[in-house]
């Protein structure tokens, strides 16, 4: 459009790309580290410049006709390997980039012509000034926005936005690119930059919103997490009060007891004392707490939701075979087995609500196997439990729990399913951890 010669076409097709890969690598998350990105984008725009220049050697022609396009489309499926973002979000970033891409190109043209006489160089100032400007306001103002969309877009954003999106993005070029316009006034700059103004406020709008919604989900687990927490510390405040009891019950029952003693002795009834140690031994025997395993806080955790179960007269199946200590920090333990523990008795409690004389259970299972901790809880639960995106619906278990356990089998890169068996929830859980355990 402003001629010139070869040497300067090549310019300038090397300044609109070099701008193109910083844009995209401003928004996106590169796949590797800075000085390999570096590297790889480096050696893409020279491998690129090359074929040009041997292609135009070979065949001028269709060159000048197919060049940019072909060597723009290799930019984007490099682009996309290169990117560490979903593919869809990938495909909406490539879009953003080439809508800015046809931006600082046609203003760059625009900016020539009308101020500077159709010159090349002027072009080639404009395209760099262009280039620098966005990709400040990008870094500025809306990189963390950009970076942080892609952290919610997966579970917030469905693929018939993105694709709205990546349309309005299209038309936004489609129009700046016009072949059919060849008017190049002060209207004309004024066009394109009301279209980017348009298009990049709509964007930005998007952006927002969805970043807003994501972080009310952040918020909801946050606070979901501190209702666990609560619920945590009533337990354990459970077990505390009812080992207070326990001891001011002991030190009430000794004095009693010591007074049975020692009037026996001084009675010299020797046969009658041994007939009643024999009885208090075989009573505090029954009265031992169940011992359900040897590491101290699961025990505590698992006893006091077992005597919560059986108080809603549900049938509970301990199976635990672990050892004292486990090369997993007992918080986090005792946070997927509170959880699962305090879900799997909300599910059967709401089933007796519907049917009163059903009777429910619930199956724990806990054990190590080699260096793997394998959990597995089963219970009763309603019939029409459901689960989206393989997680149940909050009503369905007492609104917490889930989150905080997904969260923290994360950790340690466990794999873990829930399911609705014909009226049999089931929690399974495989964690990774060290091989060794100092039992």
């Amino acid at each position: 459009m402003l001629g010139g010669t070869v040497y300067v076409a090549m310019l300038r097709f090397a300044v609109s790309l070099a701008g193109a890969i910083l844009l995209f690598s401003l928004m996106s998350e590169p796949r590797y580290d800075r000085k390999k990105m570096i590297a790889c984008y480096s050696g893409l725009s020279a491998a690129l410049i090359v074929f040009a220049c041997v292609w135009y050697v070979i065949d001028w022609a269709s060159c000048v006709k197919m060049v940019a396009f072909v060597m723009y489309v290799v930019f984007a499926g490099c682009s996309l390997l290169l990117s560490r973002d979903s593919l869809c979000l990938s495909l909406y970033k490539l879009a953003l980039t080439f809508y800015l891409l046809a931006v600082y190109l046609i203003g760059g043209i625009e900016i020539s012509v009308i101020f500077f006489h159709r010159n090349v160089w002027a072009d080639i100032a404009a395209r760099v000034f262009l280039i620098l400007l966005i990709a400040l306001f990008i870094e500025k103002r809306i990189k963390k926005s950009i970076r942080g969309f892609g952290d919610y877009v997966e579970n917030e954003l469905d693929r018939f936005s993105v694709m709205v999106l990546i349309i309005s993005l299209l038309f936004g070029i489609g129009f700046i690119l016009n072949p059919k316009i060849h008017d190049q006034t002060p209207y004309r700059l004024f066009q394109i930059l009301m279209n980017f103004f348009l298009t990049g406020t709509l964007q930005l709008l998007v952006f927002r919103l969805y970043l807003h919604i994501g972080k009310e989900k952040e918020y909801q687990k946050e606070n979901q997490l501190m209702q666990m927490t609560h619920r945590l510390l009533e337990r354990n405040m459970e077990i505390l009060e009812e080992s207070l009891e326990s001891g001011r019950r002991i030190r009430h029952d000794a004095r009693h007891h010591n007074a049975v003693i020692a009037e026996y002795l001084c009675r010299g009834q020797k046969d009658e004392l041994l007939a009643y140690l024999k009885e208090y031994e075989r009573e505090l025997d029954i009265r031992t707490p169940e011992n359900i395993c040897s590491n101290t806080a699961v025990n505590n955790i698992l006893s006091a939701y077992t005597r919560r179960a059986r108080r809603e007269q549900i049938q509970v199946i301990l199976d635990i075979e672990i050892g004292k200590n486990l090369k997993v920090p007992n918080i986090d333990l005792v946070t997927i087995l509170a959880n699962a523990y305090e879900n799997a008795i909300y599910g059967c409690i709401e089933v007796k609500k519907q049917f009163p004389a059903q009777n429910c259970f619930i199956h724990l299972m806990l054990k190590k196997k080699k260096n793997k901790l394998v959990i597995c809880c089963r219970n009763t639960c309603r019939i029409e439990t459901e689960l989206k995106n393989g997680q149940p619906m909050p009503e369905y278990t007492g609104g917490i729990g889930v989150l905080s356990i997904i969260k923290t089998a994360e950790n340690f890169d466990g794999e873990y399913d829930f399911k609705n068996d014909n009226g049999v929830f089931v929690f399974r859980l495989i964690m990774n951890m060290p091989s060794t355990e100092n039992a």
